[in-house]
């Protein structure tokens, strides 16, 4: 990865960290604000498009405070020109919802990158708590 890129993911993991401590701005100027912006996240349905990932971004992070301790487990990550993922795994301990103590919490995370005119930006964020193994029953609905 290149050096403006590795910069982009420095400030895309400090902006992880205001998330885990309740603010969603650096979060948000990180994101491309095209039609085809997509988010995953662990507490809805995928939301499509700005506005949708807007909304779902900060209903999510209005369910967290107090976070402390992020790391990051970088699996993998390619680019090329105009394109680059990473797949992480970030740990950390946040309160959640209500709750009056932090708790651990782990996060398995796709995010791609694309190069648009402002630099790069997230294009992709995909995350859920599935970081060890399970048995093919967990795939299941009841």
């Amino acid at each position: 990865m290149g050096a403006d890129l590795e910069k982009v993911l420095e400030d895309y993991h400090r902006a992880i960290e205001a998330v885990i401590r309740g603010d969603p701005a650096p979060q948000e100027r990180l994101w491309s604000r095209r039609d085809d912006v997509t988010l995953a996240n662990p507490l809805g349905p995928p939301a499509l498009g700005w506005t949708e990932v807007s909304n779902a971004l900060r209903r999510a992070v209005s369910q967290l405070s107090d976070g402390e301790a992020l790391t990051f487990e970088r699996i993998a990550e390619n680019s090329s020109e105009d394109l680059a993922y990473t797949l992480e795994i970030e740990r950390c301990r946040v309160k959640v919802g209500g709750a009056r103590e932090t708790a651990p919490s782990s996060l398995r995370v796709t995010t791609i990158f694309r190069r648009e005119e402002a630099g790069w930006k997230v294009l992709h964020r995909h995350a859920d708590p599935i970081t060890t193994p399970r048995p093919i029953e967990s795939v299941v609905e009841d």
